[in-house]
């Protein structure tokens, strides 16, 4: 997600919203599979490097910043059908990661109207 305007805030809203995103993808394929033998459940860790980008100053450039993300497979121990998804461990982080993207929606939407607000003086 980029927005129009690109300062160093919109820029970290935009990269978490980015992970929030891919997080939720990767919950809902997690879930999608919760049957399918020698499937194994993945998490998305974006926060690292969005903290990493976000000290050494990437976003104060003013140009658009890629911080990325890590997926990799959860240590979840496997079951007799070598899947190792935990269907209630997916569903808590399923709504941990719903809250996150309502939080940073909200964010994005409070910054646009103060921009608005500077922009037209109303």
């Amino acid at each position: 997600m980029h927005f129009a305007v690109s300062d160093a805030v919109s820029q970290v809203l935009a990269s978490a919203l980015d992970g929030v995103t891919a997080r939720q993808r990767t919950i809902a394929d997690d879930i999608a599979n919760v049957d399918t033998p020698g499937f194994r459940a993945s998490s998305v860790d974006f926060e690292t490097q969005l903290r990493s980008a976000i000290a050494d100053g990437s976003f104060d450039a003013g140009e658009p910043v890629e911080t990325g993300y890590a997926v990799t497979p959860t240590d979840t121990p496997v079951g007799a059908n070598g899947n190792n998804v935990d269907l209630r461990k997916e569903t808590m982080a399923a709504v941990q990661s719903q809250y996150q993207y309502q939080v940073l929606t909200r964010a994005v939407a409070d910054r646009f109207d103060l921009v608005k607000t500077a922009a037209t003086g109303a």
